[in-house]
C-alpha cells in the first residue's frame, strides 16, 4: 500500500518519543506514562489497520513530533543524546534487516508477551520486564551497543533499567515501521523541511482533533 508523509512522520515520531522517554528515565528517574504507553502499545500491533493505529489514539506520538521539530530547528534546543539514540536505532534496524533469525526471535518473544499479558495494563511491571528481557536477548547483542548515559542513581535502579530496555525495543519497532513506510536516512539529512512541515501538520491535526465539539 502507498504511504504518505504523515505515515512516515508518525513512525519517526514514535522513534523519537521512545528516545525521549529513555532520556527522561535516565536523567530524572521518571517518565510520563501517557508518553511511554504508546511506545509499548506499538510492540503489540503487528497487523494494525494503518500507521496511526500502531500507536493508539490520535496524537499518541505528539511528544515525538515535538522532539523532531526541536531537533531540526534547535528550538527550544537540540539534544545530542537523542540524536545518538535515534541514529543507533536506525543502524540497528538496517542490521536486523539481514538477521532473519533475530527478527524471528523478536517476533516470537512479542507473541509470548502478548499471550502472557492477559488483561494486565501496558505499564505493568511484568509486561515491561518481558520486553526488557527480549531486548537483552536480541538487540543488545548488536554493535554498536547502545550506551545509555544519565544519573547513576537512576540507571542503577532495576525497574528503570527494564523500562529503558523496553523503550529501546519500541524504538526499534518504530525504526522498522519508518523503513516500511518508505523512510530513508537521506530524507533526514536532506529532506528536513519536508519532515518539519509534516511534524507540524501532525501536531496541528492533533490539536484540532482534541478540541471540544
Amino acid at each position: 500500500m502507498p504511504y504518505s508523509d504523515q505515515d512516515r512522520i508518525i513512525a519517526l515520531a514514535g522513534l523519537h518519543q521512545a528516545a525521549h522517554c529513555v532520556l527522561r528515565i535516565a536523567n530524572r528517574g521518571s517518565v510520563d506514562i501517557d508518553q511511554m504507553a504508546p511506545c509499548l502499545y506499538s510492540l503489540f500491533q503487528i497487523d494494525a489497520d494503518d500507521v496511526p493505529a500502531v500507536f493508539g489514539e490520535p496524537g499518541a506520538v505528539a511528544t515525538g513530533a515535538r522532539q523532531i521539530i526541536a531537533q531540526l530547528t534547535g528550538q527550544p534546543e537540540r539534544n545530542i543524546e537523542m540524536t545518538r539514540y535515534v541514529i543507533t536505532l536506525l543502524k540497528h534496524e538496517r542490521t536486523l534487516a539481514g538477521r532473519g533469525d533475530m527478527l524471528a526471535a523478536i517476533g516470537e518473544g512479542i507473541e509470548a508477551a502478548r499471550e502472557a499479558r492477559g488483561d494486565a495494563p501496558l505499564i505493568d511491571r511484568e509486561v515491561i520486564a518481558r520486553f526488557a528481557s527480549l531486548y537483552s536477548a536480541t538487540i543488545s547483542k548488536l554493535e554498536p551497543r547502545i550506551i545509555v548515559r544519565g544519573n547513576p542513581l537512576y540507571l542503577q535502579n532495576e525497574e528503570n533499567q527494564e523500562r529503558i530496555r523496553a523503550l529501546l525495543l519500541a524504538g526499534i519497532r518504530s525504526a522498522i515501521l519508518w523503513r516500511q513506510c518508505g523512510g530513508r536516512r537521506m530524507q533526514i539529512l536532506l529532506g528536513r523541511r519536508k519532515l518539519l512541515d509534516a511534524a507540524r501538520a501532525y501536531l496541528s491535526a492533533t490539536a484540532s482533533a482534541q478540541q471540544p465539539s
